[in-house]
């Protein structure tokens, strides 16, 4: 016997998401665990920006969790700063009311958290996973919980669900150090263009400015040396360089918030066994180029809440591991050949304009790859 079926270590977006499928295809509430050292409340407060595609959407729907509060993108400016060549992907092309969302982290993991509590998932937190041990016929974990002595629950499928930065994390298969950080914060324009992103290739990497609010949510991929300048200055110098960077396209930039950087690498590979499999960042850490991390980790909930319902096996897992491996090889392939495109000043990079002003007027390559972008590999 078994405390529960299935254990997932990581109640975020991923992990929660997995859970409200679950039961929603007919799994027990009471045998499923989700374990995290944070408490909700905690995680509501986040205040990181994420970018939802439609895809994601659909499946925050499909539980409950939608909608919650968040900006539409209904167009995507793609261009390299100085150079020739650009692409606008719209939502008029794909009949849809969004291409994607801007929200927080803390408004996905309020929804989903109340849709896992309606459902009577049981939710173990604050609680922290000091050790896991393997047997055939199930996972047992050791927990560490607060003002408690140590205890353990067996489960027969552990689902790890807690990703981490890049450099915090276990190496796995693939794995490369871009040598770049991402600066994030809340920027606000003189002239902002309302439901528009952009995402603008500069010579140091990405620079992705997302509608969010009234402002726009910023994402500039440097190299380290660069981010630990530009956190170092003022606001109104920041603003300026952020400027000089970007062009006048929103007119100038006003306002910045407090910034943060992080430094940006891969780190994927099919980390599992006969009875654990990992999702979300937990399975692969992608640089953020393509915006396809949390969308990508949301498709891995949906596909394993399908091959879980039939019963938590082995089996179930090296279905939904040959399931996956098409989607998950391409999202892969598409960001780290982008990050060391613009990471280390690549000689490719001219192609980019002429790639850019091709796709602008070929339709049909443009509608692939905002399906891909949407939806992943089907």
């Amino acid at each position: 016997m078994t405390d529960y079926d299935i254990a997932i270590c990581g109640a975020g977006p991923a992990g929660m998401a997995l859970a409200a499928l679950l039961v929603r295809r007919g799994a027990d509430p009471a045998r499923l665990a989700l374990v995290d050292a944070k408490p909700l409340a905690q995680a509501m407060q986040d205040p990181r920006t994420l970018a939802l595609s439609y895809g994601s959407r659909q499946i925050l729907e499909q539980v409950g969790a939608w909608p919650i509060h968040a900006t539409a993108i209904h167009e995507i400016h793609v261009s390299r700063r100085g150079h020739f060549g650009r692409s606008m992907i719209t939502r008029d092309e794909h009949q849809l009311p969004a291409l994607g969302y801007v929200t927080r982290y803390g408004a996905i993991a309020e929804a989903l958290g109340n849709v896992c509590a309606r459902l009577g998932v049981a939710a173990l937190r604050p609680v922290r996973v000091s050790g896991s041990a393997e047997a055939a016929d199930a996972v047992t974990l050791h927990l560490a919980c607060e003002g408690e002595g140590p205890r353990a629950l067996r489960a027969a499928v552990l689902v790890q669900a807690e990703g981490g930065l890049f450099g915090e994390q276990q190496a796995k298969e693939e794995q490369r150090d871009y040598r770049q950080s991402a600066i994030i914060a809340q920027v606000n324009t003189s002239a902002p263009v309302a439901h528009r992103a952009y995402e603008r290739f500069t010579g140091e990497g990405p620079l992705a400015l997302l509608p969010q609010d009234d402002g726009y949510a910023l994402v500039w991929c440097v190299r380290p040396d660069s981010a630990q300048a530009l956190l170092a200055l003022d606001e109104a110098s920041f603003l300026a360089r952020l400027g000089e960077t970007f062009g006048d396209r929103l007119g100038t930039f006003t306002h910045a918030t407090r910034r943060l950087a992080f430094p940006l690498g891969l780190n994927a590979g099919a980390t599992g066994s006969a009875r654990s499999v990992a999702i979300g960042n937990a399975a692969q850490t992608l640089h953020p180029v393509a915006g396809q991390g949390l969308n990508l980790g949301l498709r891995d909930a949906a596909e394993l809440a399908r091959c879980l319902a039939r019963g938590a096996t082995p089996a179930a897992l090296a279905q939904y591991a040959a399931l996956r491996r098409q989607d998950r090889k391409l999202a892969v392939r598409l960001t780290d050949t982008m990050a060391r495109i613009f990471a280390n000043d690549s000689s490719l990079q001219p192609l980019l304009g002429l790639g850019l002003a091709a796709l602008d007027v070929a339709a049909p390559a443009r509608a692939v790859l905002a399906e891909l972008m949407m939806y992943g590999r089907r």
